[in-house]
C-alpha cells in the first residue's frame, strides 16, 4: 500500500489563522472552530455531534472531552486545552447550541471547506486547507512536536493501534533535531568530565 502524504499546518500557520483579524461572521465562525478541532483532535462529524454531556471532569479534575468516535465506535478522551475552552465559551449562548444542546453551531463539511480555503487566501497559507486537516495539525503540530508521546496522542484520537497513528505523525526535522540535542548535550558533558578525569 502506497502511504498518503498527510497534509498538516505548522504551529506558525495555525497561529497565523488563530491570530487573523476577520471582519465577517460566517468566517469567524467557521476559523473557531477548524481552530477548535486543530486543538482537540476531532473529526469533522464527532465535532458535529458534540453536545454539552460530553464534557465531564476527568482523572485531573479539569474539563475533558469524553466522546465515542463516530467512524471506530472507540473512546476519545481529550483534556480541553484553553484554547478550545475559550471556542466553547465563545458559542455557549449561540441560539443554535443552545436549540441543540450542542457546542458549536457548526455549519455543512461542504461549506466549512469552501470558506476554510478563503481563510487559507485570506492569512497567505499556500496550502489547500480543509477541515480534515484539523486532525492531522492536531496529532503533528500541537501534541507531537511539542513533546506529547504517540501512545497518549493515539489514545486522543481514538485509534485502535498505534499504526493508524503513525500515518499522522509526521516526525518533524524540528522534533529529530531538539531530541538529537538533548543527546548531543549529554555527550559532551560525558567527553567534558571524562576529559578533565584523563587531564
Amino acid at each position: 500500500m502506497k502511504e498518503v502524504e498527510r497534509d498538516f499546518l505548522t504551529e506558525e500557520e495555525l497561529l497565523k489563522i488563530y491570530n487573523k483579524k476577520i471582519s465577517s461572521e460566517r468566517l469567524q465562525l467557521v476559523r473557531d472552530i477548524f481552530i477548535f478541532s486543530c486543538y482537540t483532535g476531532l473529526a469533522y462529524v464527532d465535532v458535529k455531534g458534540l453536545k454539552k454531556d460530553h464534557i465531564g471532569i476527568g482523572i485531573d479534575g479539569e474539563k475533558w472531552i469524553f466522546k465515542n468516535r463516530q467512524k471506530t465506535e472507540t473512546k476519545s478522551k481529550i483534556p480541553i486545552l484553553p484554547i478550545a475552552e475559550e471556542i466553547i465559551e465563545k458559542y455557549s449562548n449561540h441560539p443554535k447550541c443552545l436549540n441543540e444542546n450542542s457546542i458549536l453551531p457548526i455549519l455543512t463539511n461542504q461549506k466549512m471547506n469552501a470558506y476554510l480555503k478563503e481563510i487559507g487566501d485570506l492569512c497567505d497559507i499556500p496550502k489547500e486547507i480543509t477541515f480534515h486537516m484539523a486532525r492531522h495539525t492536531f496529532a503533528t503540530s500541537v501534541t507531537l512536536t511539542n513533546g506529547v508521546p504517540i501512545e497518549t496522542v493515539s489514545k486522543m484520537l481514538g485509534h485502535k493501534n498505534l499504526h493508524t497513528t503513525q500515518h499522522y505523525a509526521k516526525v518533524l526535522d524540528r522534533k529529530v533535531s531538539e531530541d538529537m540535542k538533548v543527546l548531543k548535550d549529554k555527550f559532551s558533558i560525558y567527553n567534558n568530565s571524562s576529559n578533565k578525569k584523563s587531564s
